[in-house]
């Protein structure tokens, strides 16, 4: 039976979860289809810089992707206490930046004076917005709707572009979050859409080694499309490596980079790009 989304995600058991979304049918909608000749390569690049831009303004850290041609895979890390940090100010400029909101949080916005009626209701939806900010659902709603209206629009045509909500599971242990790493940054590589993981485009492993991200052409592009009404923060890098020193303050990966493409003997696959690379497999 499924269960209720509440129940998988849970920031007091782990705040790291792999998420998967899959397109409807299991269809080319995001690669090239060579039954019909049709080529939609550039949706996966819609789908990285809504990725990193939506990561920038939640309080939700990426650990690795990978766009795929017809699905994605993301390892992210919740991290509520940094929108604990936030004055009221800074989440409605964050959430604003995608929705609207309320008549009376836009004359806010505007700096038009208040009634002490509307102050409680403006702290009221202040709170919400920043529970919103931490949370796995919206932060994967913001992302998928706007890639499932876009294409869409671009196929002048109606209808699911996911094949359902997205999947999430877990990750429980410190060694599940460095193996289900490995496993999305290798996706490519086990589909033959690459022959290295340095060389796998729209991968989180590519933008590590050799980053290519153009932050100012991904705003423009949510900016035309509608789906960005303003970016009033800096870009959030991936989640970096910080090594295994144990600390209060810890917020990065547990592992050092240098760690990280490791074989450590533990390769199980049949490619040889994948041993030529050295990085941890996991099929």
């Amino acid at each position: 039976m499924t269960r209720p989304r509440e129940q998988l995600v849970s920031i007091a058991d782990t705040p790291y979860y792999h998420v998967v979304s899959r397109c409807v049918r299991r269809t080319f909608l995001c690669g090239y289809d060579r039954d019909t000749g049709r080529n939609y390569e550039h949706r996966r690049q819609w789908i990285e810089d809504r990725i990193r831009i939506l990561s920038s303004l939640f309080s939700i850290d990426i650990c690795s992707y990978a766009v795929m041609s017809n699905h994605y895979h993301l390892v992210a890390k919740l991290s509520p206490e940094s929108a604990a940090e936030w004055d009221d100010d800074e989440v409605l400029a964050r959430w604003s930046s995608l929705y609207k909101g309320p008549l009376i949080i836009q004359r806010y916005l505007k700096g038009e004076s208040l009634a002490s009626a509307e102050r409680r209701f403006l702290e009221r939806t202040v709170a919400v917005y920043r529970k919103r900010l931490t949370e796995l659902s919206w932060f994967m709603k913001c992302l998928n709707e706007p890639i499932a209206r876009e294409a869409n629009r671009e196929d002048d045509c109606t209808g699911h572009f996911w094949e359902s909500r997205f999947k999430s599971q877990a990750l429980l242990t410190e060694q599940a979050v460095l193996s289900c790493m490995a496993y999305v940054d290798l996706n490519p590589v086990r589909a033959a859409m690459a022959e290295t993981p340095e060389s796998s485009d729209h991968t989180s492993i590519k933008e590590r080694l050799a980053p290519q991200f153009d932050l100012v052409q991904a705003i423009q592009n949510q900016l035309d499309s509608g789906y960005l009404r303003q970016f009033p923060v800096s870009l959030k890098p991936l989640l970096n490596f910080e090594g295994n020193e144990r600390n209060d303050l810890r917020r990065g990966i547990m592992f050092s980079l240098r760690d990280y493409p490791m074989c450590q003997g533990s390769c199980v696959c049949h490619s040889s790009a994948h041993s030529k690379t050295g990085v941890i497999c996991v099929a």
